[in-house]
């Protein structure tokens, strides 16, 4: 690997990620097909793959190969290589599938650069927002350029807490039971269908917090670096990192309340 020189010490691997991102967001918001349909599927039937979530992985690993040949890959598509520079990118080239294809604009191209486990770099770069959100290890996060801090001084009571659902109705029942005893005790409830982008959202202030369970690793590795940048607190269960069984993030006030509550309500189970 040829490691980044200078003030910023990842300034290439951030460099890579915007310009896979951008390239592949390009791609996404000016190639959609009209009658854009379902490929294939995954957990369930509504757990969908487009031609152009397939389309826009091929495009960023095919330009990682290019730029960055010794490097790891992880793609929510089916990319795995283990590569040998110690840097792996974490890639999910539409973060909010259905959302892009009915056409809406919340879904975004995610890319991090991650070395023995932790994410170096993360660009998240929601095209129909017309914003890229990025943050580097140690030197804060931004959007479009801007520093972005989270919000401050919230209680739980007044917060606005983002959630997702999972695709296997099982674990579905268990998270709608979970939604219905937290509503009362929180300002009010989003649900955007894109981790990503909810992360990004508690970066900039337009959330107090955002929690799912049955996240991947590429859905959240940019996005949990972006937030913890601005000043949010990440992780899963208590005790624990982020992972499948649960990821949360939210400000500093609010996330010593909301984890264990969410973690009593069940929020890990199902």
């Amino acid at each position: 690997m040829t490691e980044p020189t200078g003030d910023a010490p990842y300034a290439e691997l951030l460099d890579v990620a915007r310009e896979a991102a951008r390239r592949a967001g390009d791609l996404l918001r000016d190639g959609r097909p009209a009658d854009l349909g379902v490929a294939a599927t995954k957990t369930s039937p509504i757990d969908v793959v487009t031609e152009m979530d397939l389309a826009a992985e091929k495009l960023i690993t095919d330009f990682l190969a290019e730029r960055r040949p010794d490097d790891g890959l992880l793609g929510e598509e089916g990319t795995s290589t283990t590569g040998s520079s110690g840097v792996r990118w974490i890639i999910d080239p539409i973060d909010g599938t259905v959302n892009y294809l009915y056409g809406r604009a919340d879904w975004a191209v995610s890319v991090a650069a991650e070395r023995e486990g932790e994410t170096l770099v993360g660009v998240v770069h929601a095209p129909q927002r017309g914003e890229t959100h990025h943050a580097v290890l140690g030197q804060g996060a931004r959007c479009d350029g801007r520093p972005v801090r989270c919000r401050p001084g919230t209680t739980l009571d007044q917060a606005l807490i983002a959630t997702g659902f999972n695709y296997v109705q099982t674990t579905r029942d268990a998270q709608a039971a979970v939604v219905r005893a937290l509503l009362p005790r929180v300002r009010d409830i989003r649900r955007s269908g894109s981790a990503a982008l909810d992360l990004c959202d508690v970066a900039s202030g337009r959330l107090d917090g955002y929690y799912e369970r049955g996240t991947n690793h590429w859905d959240y590795a940019a996005g949990d670096l972006i937030a913890r940048e601005a000043g949010a607190l990440t992780g899963g269960l208590p005790g624990r990192a982020p992972g499948s069984e649960l990821l949360v993030a939210a400000t500093p006030e609010v996330f010593p309340v909301l984890q264990p509550l969410l973690a009593e309500l069940g929020a890990g189970r199902g």
